[in-house]
């Protein structure tokens, strides 16, 4: 290779690297680009010269080009880089969103109605000075049955259906650490409070449970919502103003009846089914007004009662000086109720014709002033 060709190869560099540098413009830089390494581009017709250089001159020559070739190349790229970050600067500049201003599209998120009433039930019982608790839904058989009064033979057992972890349906159930049901209530929350905190104690468990069950007005998996309160001559009374004032400001309704009916759970004693008064308001079913009245009748929507002795003393405390009640219902059956939905599964489905019918705006929050049920 001659000292004249090193000279070109040196200038041609040059005077590329020096109108690159000199592109204003991305139009600018792609001209440049194209007059360099286009089909017809003067650093591109030098490489087209390699193939008919002997092998001495190729070793000579080859270097010098690929090398004019590559510097190009990065030169470009980084000028494209630069051009394109001043473009996007100046136009975030000339730019500007006021967030203060509301937002012109119409909110297309709704919420589900099981998180609606969970919202509900936060700010009813907050108002009645209740805390929400919670507890893990892999539960020990010692928490989600033993502690509650239902030993390993029980009778009671077989009320639920009960999912079992793999492999564990054989453990222990004494055993308080290692999981092994899906828990059929949210009753292990109570049991978990007891033991963490000292009375007096007053909380509702919002959560999830899950049975092998499923119909119309059952799911494998649904919401439930327990109440608990320990504290000293706690009696029925207290419960049944509990559930009243509850139902009361739930329905939005105050002409709520109740009726409790004996009955039987192994974690209460005495036991108590809560009926609710319905009346017939144009041939559909409303919660609220006198029962015994032309088609009315009773619906049953709580179980309650006074918490046993023994689950008292399992958790550490003395039943001699420690009394409370309890009390659960289903969280997706109390939006049925209160919203006229007829099937358990479709709030399942995740049918999204189904969430804009029955759902509620995000911005709905529940409260007692504005209303639990309508916009705040």
């Amino acid at each position: 290779m001659t000292d004249t060709t090193m000279t070109d190869t040196d200038d041609l560099k040059t005077h590329l690297l020096v109108a690159i540098d000199a592109s204003a413009s991305l139009d600018a830089l792609e001209a440049v680009r194209v007059d360099a390494l286009g089909k017809q581009g003067r650093v591109t017709q030098l490489l087209k010269t390699m193939g008919a250089l002997s092998p001495e001159e190729r070793q000579t020559r080859g270097p010098a080009i690929h090398g004019l070739r590559e510097a190009v190349t990065t030169a470009i790229a980084a000028r494209k880089a630069h051009l394109e970050q001043v473009a996007l600067d100046a136009q975030l500049a000339s730019e500007a969103l006021d967030m203060t201003l509301p937002a012109d599209a119409p909110l297309a998120g709704t919420v589900h109605p099981v998180s609606q009433v969970m919202d509900e039930l936060a700010e009813i019982f907050a108002d009645l000075g209740f805390a929400v608790a919670s507890g893990p839904e892999m539960e020990t058989d010692w928490h989600n049955f033993g502690a509650l009064n239902i030993p390993e033979t029980h009778p009671a057992r077989a009320m639920h259906d009960t999912f079992y972890l793999a492999g564990r349906e054989d453990s222990d159930p004494n055993d308080r650490e290692t999981p092994r049901v899906l828990r059929t209530h949210t009753s292990p929350v109570q049991i978990r409070t007891m033991l963490a905190n000292k009375p007096p104690i007053r909380i509702i468990a919002p959560g999830r449970t899950y049975r092998s069950d499923s119909d119309a007005t059952h799911t494998p998996m649904f919401h439930q919502v327990e109440g608990l309160v320990i504290d000293k001559g706690i009696t029925l009374g207290h419960l049944k103003w509990t559930l009243e004032t509850f139902l009361k400001a739930f329905f939005e309704r105050d002409d709520i009846v109740l009726r409790l009916r004996p009955s039987y759970f192994p974690f209460t004693e005495p036991s108590a089914e809560v009926d609710v008064g319905y009346s017939i308001v144009k041939g559909k079913r409303v919660i609220g007004g006198d029962p015994t009245k032309g088609d009315g009748g009773w619906m049953e929507v709580l179980g309650s009662g006074m918490v046993h002795p023994k689950v008292i003393a399992a958790c550490g405390l003395d039943p001699e000086e420690w009394q409370g009640f309890a009390f659960g219902c289903g969280i997706d059956r109390l939006a049925m109720l209160k919203y006229g939905m007829d099937d358990l599964r479709a709030f399942f489905d995740g049918d999204i014709r189904w969430l804009k019918h029955y759902g509620f705006s995000a911005l709905d929050v529940p409260t007692l002033s504005g209303g639990v049920g309508t916009p705040a």
